[in-house]
């Protein structure tokens, strides 16, 4: 059986060795063997059939070591990470002792690992309490926000103003030409959006219905048109109709027709107990963010680069998602803000750099208190998943693979490290 051995350790930087004996090397010989044997055709045998040893004379008795070998690696190295505790974040370098049949051989590895720190002062950090009490103004403005999500529009018989909905024409030219994507017809446009160019919508403030009216407007500098950027330009507008928010009245009718409560003053109370919550879970994260600050700030780790480019990576294929959802690409962010790949990259190394020290600090509290991550925590995270998505548990679990679901266990440990450093802090008023 395979024989690991941890030899030194430098910073970062793990050495350590895979011992195999002669009879496991003949094993993953035969093993290369029957894998690979369908390759060679030798005269007198069907493709497939030919017997290793004849194989072995005409392409040489080491035809089958190297595939031999790598079966062995990649079968054997996760094993001896496990059983010498070394979490690696980058790929190993091996090297071979000489090979010959019928020996034992040694593969050295060299492989850079998590940074190993010991953690101090995570223990009765001081922080400040926070709260965020709610008051009778917080609960009137969330039931005046449900009003206007539940408001109808009306016709206005007035002129036009601030927040009101306007179906209108307009045609736009720059100088005599009237130039394309500017015209449209009866186009519902709320004043005080801001959805078209700056200066639009305030001039058609105090438009009455059938008026026509010019608007003048400068296209921005940046603006996605070159042949508009930064040019004056004059939109000939006739308003058609004019409808502004009708708000329901604050009754129990109200409350019954947006809630499962009968009477406004049960809203009310819900909504309060509802603000109260997350007014508890934001005071409870500001103070769990200060108590990481100060460890964080408590502690000095010097942290591997490829772990810093690793998590810009990261950041900047968040951030490419992000610009998907708005119909947008990277190449086009940096020709708008003039920048390149790795100019960005430098813009979030900061950032990047903070977040993996942090991570690293914590788990290093995880290691030091010895936190585990029970089969039942998972499960609920798994149940908490499928809520989310509106998939069955084993749908997420078999989406998840073995790579992720090693994740979500280091985000589970990581989360339970952040609230015994909590549970441990001191709070003063």
């Amino acid at each position: 059986m395979m024989k690991s051995t941890f030899v030194s350790r430098e910073k970062n930087d793990v050495k350590f060795t895979m011992e195999f004996t002669a009879e496991e090397f003949e094993q993953a010989v035969i093993k290369a063997y029957q894998e690979n044997k369908g390759k060679f055709a030798l005269d007198g045998f069907r493709k497939g059939k030919a017997p290793r040893k004849l194989i072995e004379t005409q392409y040489g008795e080491d035809v089958f070591f190297e595939d031999a070998i790598n079966n062995m690696f990649s079968e054997n190295y996760p094993i001896a990470l496990d059983e010498l505790s070394i979490d690696v974040i980058d790929k190993p370098k091996a090297d071979f002792s000489e090979i010959e049949k019928g020996k034992d051989f040694t593969i050295t590895i060299n492989v850079e690992a998590y940074p190993e720190i010991e953690v101090k002062d995570y223990k009765g950090v001081k922080i400040e309490k926070s709260e965020f009490p709610v008051t009778d103004e917080d609960v009137n403005k969330e039931i005046e926000d449900l009003r206007k999500k539940n408001a109808r529009l009306v016709l206005a018989d007035r002129c036009v103003k601030d927040g009101d909905m306007v179906l209108l024409d307009y045609m736009g030219f720059v100088g005599e030409h009237q130039f394309d994507g500017g015209t449209a017809e009866r186009y519902s446009l709320k004043i005080g959006s801001n959805s078209f160019i700056p200066g639009f919508e305030e001039q058609l403030i105090d438009a009455a219905v059938g008026e026509e009216r010019d608007v003048k407007i400068t296209f921005p500098e940046e603006y996605h048109s070159e042949d508009l950027a930064g040019k004056e330009a004059i939109f000939k507008c006739k308003v058609h109709e004019i409808k502004e928010e009708e708000l329901p009245e604050l009754n129990d009718e109200f409350a019954k027709d947006v809630s499962e409560f009968d009477t406004l003053e049960e809203l009310k109370a819900e909504t309060k107990l509802n603000l109260e919550k997350a007014a508890e879970a934001r005071a409870l994260n500001k103070m769990k963010n200060s108590v990481i600050e100060k460890v964080f700030n408590a502690n000095e780790v010097e942290i591997p680069k490829i772990m810093v480019e690793e998590e810009i990576d990261a950041m900047m294929n968040e951030f490419k998602q992000q610009l998907s959802q708005q119909g947008l690409n990277l190449e086009q962010y940096f020709e708008y803000l003039q920048k390149d790949a790795e100019s960005f990259r430098e813009d979030l190394r900061e950032e990047a750099a903070k977040k993996v020290k942090t991570r690293t600090i914590i788990a290093a509290v995880a290691k030091a208190e010895a936190i585990e991550v029970a089969k039942e925590e998972i499960d609920q995270e798994l149940e908490l998943m499928a809520i989310q998505y509106k998939l069955d548990v084993d749908k997420i679990r078999e989406m998840l693979g073995a790579e992720n679901f090693a994740f979500l266990e280091k985000d589970i440990k990581i989360r339970k490290a952040v609230d015994f450093m909590y549970e441990n802090a001191v709070i003063e008023k």
